[in-house]
């Protein structure tokens, strides 16, 4: 006798097959890969010019919105950018066979501090190793991202690459209009009138905006005086005049002295073996176990930069938006 399949049987079946066809007509293959116990960085090679152990430069990314604090993934526990970039640079400067650095940033900027932090770990890096190091600009180096470039010897940007966007924003979000059309009203005990300032619930009053503006006035304060440092040609008028947040091409940005000149990452490669007298290099990156690198271009993750950050992490979502400073290129933020 036939069997007879019921609605509920068949529900899970249906789902199934819906996933698959997802997946498109073609034949679909699954990867299982297991994951090594031992999590340090390995080096793989992403150029090699051949010759009998040439001397190395390192190929460190910074890809996405700079971030003290793990980026989400769907996989994975997620990489805290700042921890990675310092653990790249430590290994770097501890093999003697690595004689130049290359950072190459394709990030809208992101965090006050984090952005700090790693243009802090990148001098100290040039300060105990006196290896060379070239920032190389790609799609979108601004804000944070040009604040690290200046860290590094020199500053190379594509020919197609987005840079500037020197200053700070603070963006705050109001819901009190809406919540007083609905007839809710927020209230909070505080220690102190300053206490609940930026909230999203409540209107920002004239002196928290103030308080606010005086702080994102230091922090811009420190972002032009890291420029200077790195770019000592300028003066500090001409730099407070190019930093009013506006982005520049690669070209405005070289015309402007904000960069050392206009290349591609190969032609970054050819102008450090020049500098260090060498014939012949090996490029080599750090990864996580399980990374395949074929070549120097595949080194950076291939997602696109995020120009506007979207959090969606649970539980966190149903939490009032906190203010924060950036040092951000967002236009739609």
């Amino acid at each position: 006798m036939p069997t007879r399949t019921t609605p509920g049987r068949l529900r899970p079946a249906l789902g199934l097959a819906a996933l698959l066809a997802a997946g498109g007509c073609g034949p679909t293959a699954y990867k299982i890969t297991p994951i090594p116990v031992d999590r340090t960085l390995k080096e793989s090679v992403v150029l090699d010019e051949g010759g009998l152990a040439p001397p190395k430069i390192a190929l460190v990314d910074v890809q996405g919105i700079i971030m003290n604090r793990s980026k989400p993934s769907l996989f994975g526990e997620g990489e805290n950018p700042v921890s990675l970039f310092v653990e790249q640079l430590d290994k770097a400067a501890g093999d003697p066979a690595v004689k130049a650095l290359i950072v190459r940033i394709n990030s809208p900027g992101g965090g006050v501090t984090a952005s700090d932090i790693m243009h802090a770990e990148l001098r100290r890096f040039r300060a105990r190793t006196g290896r060379p190091v070239t920032a190389v600009m790609m799609d979108v180096a601004a804000s944070g991202g040009y604040y690290l470039a200046c860290a590094a010897d020199e500053i190379v940007a594509h020919p197609t690459t987005v840079t500037g966007s020197i200053g700070v924003i603070m963006q705050m979000v109001s819901f009190a209009g809406t919540l007083s059309k609905i007839g809710v009203e927020a209230d909070a005990v505080t220690s102190g009138r300053m206490k609940a300032a930026g909230s999203p619930l409540k209107p920002l009053k004239p002196e928290e905006r103030a308080l606010f503006q005086e702080m994102v006035d230091r922090y811009y304060d420190r972002f032009v005086q890291v420029v200077a440092e790195g770019r000592p040609r300028l003066s500090e008028d001409r730099i407070r005049a190019l930093a009013d947040g506006r982005v520049y091409t690669a070209q405005q940005a070289l015309e402007a002295g904000l960069i050392d000149r206009i290349g591609t990452l190969r032609s970054a490669v050819a102008d450090l073996k020049e500098r260090l007298g060498v014939a012949r290099v090996r490029v080599v990156a750090y990864d996580r176990p399980t990374g395949f690198k074929p070549n120097v271009y595949a080194a950076e993750p291939g997602a696109p930069p995020q120009v506007n950050l979207v959090n969606i992490q649970m539980p966190e979502t149903f939490l009032p938006p906190a203010p924060e400073f950036l040092y951000l290129w967002a236009p739609g933020r």
